[in-house]
């Protein structure tokens, strides 16, 4: 069997973040097979076009752990109907020079929780939007819109609720399948 190691990034900056506790309960009912690293992101400046030229270290540090994995899974709240700056800042660094994209031919998937009845369905179409330009294959199905009450979660990543707990456990199984899928037929470029 293959491991295959997944990069993640949770969209919030928050130390209280409620995706980054997401990210915990996924990583936990993941099936054998795949091994995870978050990617930073709190600490690159502001994407500008005039970095290209001589790319900051942090940019280079976002390139260099986005090459290092086979797939990257996105775990983000919404912010205003959209994703949050911190996150998209990422992505354009990612996405740049021209050229250089990191995301090209690199399988995803997107899911995040939200206090909110639609979790953060906006935002994950904001998302999926910007990833189809990057040229990622994205996992479309299923969507994953969490709501998200008090408890649902333990800090360490626990699912207290077994309908959850089932539906994010069938997540991670299929989103293993796609990425097997994908990198069967576009093969990482390392």
């Amino acid at each position: 069997m293959s491991t295959y190691q997944v990069g993640y990034f949770v969209g919030s900056l928050s130390t209280k973040s409620i995706n980054r506790v997401l990210s915990r309960a996924l990583i936990r009912v993941a099936p054998p097979g795949l091994e995870f690293r978050e990617i930073p992101i709190k600490d690159l400046p502001l994407y500008n076009h005039d970095f290209d030229a001589d790319y900051p270290p942090e940019g280079t540090a976002l390139k260099e752990a986005i090459a290092a994995v086979d797939a990257v899974l996105f775990v983000t709240p919404e912010y205003n109907r959209s994703i949050p700056g911190a996150l998209k800042n990422a992505i354009d660094w990612a996405s740049r020079p021209w050229g250089t994209n990191s995301f090209t031919h690199k399988p995803s998937a997107v899911i995040g929780a939200s206090p909110g009845k639609i979790g953060t369905a906006v935002a994950q179409q904001s998302l999926r939007s910007v990833l189809s330009f990057c040229n990622s294959p994205q996992m479309n199905a299923p969507e994953a819109y969490i709501q998200f009450t008090p408890g649902l979660f333990g800090e360490d990543g626990e699912v207290t609720d077994p309908t959850t707990q089932q539906f994010l456990t069938d997540f991670m199984a299929d989103f293993k399948a796609f990425v097997e899928r994908v990198l069967t037929v576009l093969p990482p470029r390392r």
